[in-house]
C-alpha cells in the first residue's frame, strides 16, 4: 500500500504526570529513619511495591533492606495485627476451661 493513501495517524504517547520523587536528595535510607520507612509500608505491614512507591530499583532495594533490618531489631512489627488483638482481648479464653472443671 502506498504511504500517501494511508490515513494520518498520530503517534501514541502516554500522558502520565511526573510527580516529585518520594525520597528527597537529603533523606538517608536507614533502618533508624522510621518516618521515612513507615511511608513505604502498608496498613497490614507489607512492603509496598516499587510501582506504587515510584522509586528507582536501587532505592527500592535499600528501603527493603532497611525495613527488614528494622523488623529484626524490633523497631517495626513483622505484621500489623491490631484488629486481631482487639477481638482477642474482648473474649477471655479461660472462661470455657473454668466451667468444664466444675
Amino acid at each position: 500500500m502506498d504511504k500517501s493513501k494511508q490515513p494520518f495517524r498520530k503517534p501514541k504517547r502516554s500522558f502520565r504526570r511526573r510527580l516529585p520523587p518520594p525520597i528527597g536528595s537529603g533523606d538517608r535510607i536507614d533502618y533508624r529513619n522510621m518516618s521515612l520507612i513507615s511511608r513505604f509500608i502498608s496498613e497490614q505491614g507489607k512492603i509496598l511495591s516499587r510501582r506504587v512507591n515510584r522509586l528507582t530499583l536501587k532505592q527500592q532495594r535499600l528501603i527493603t533492606i532497611a525495613i527488614k533490618q528494622a523488623r529484626i531489631l524490633s523497631l517495626l512489627p513483622f505484621r500489623n495485627n491490631e484488629k486481631q488483638l482487639e477481638g482477642a482481648e474482648s473474649i477471655p479464653r479461660t472462661i470455657g476451661l473454668r466451667n468444664k472443671n466444675k
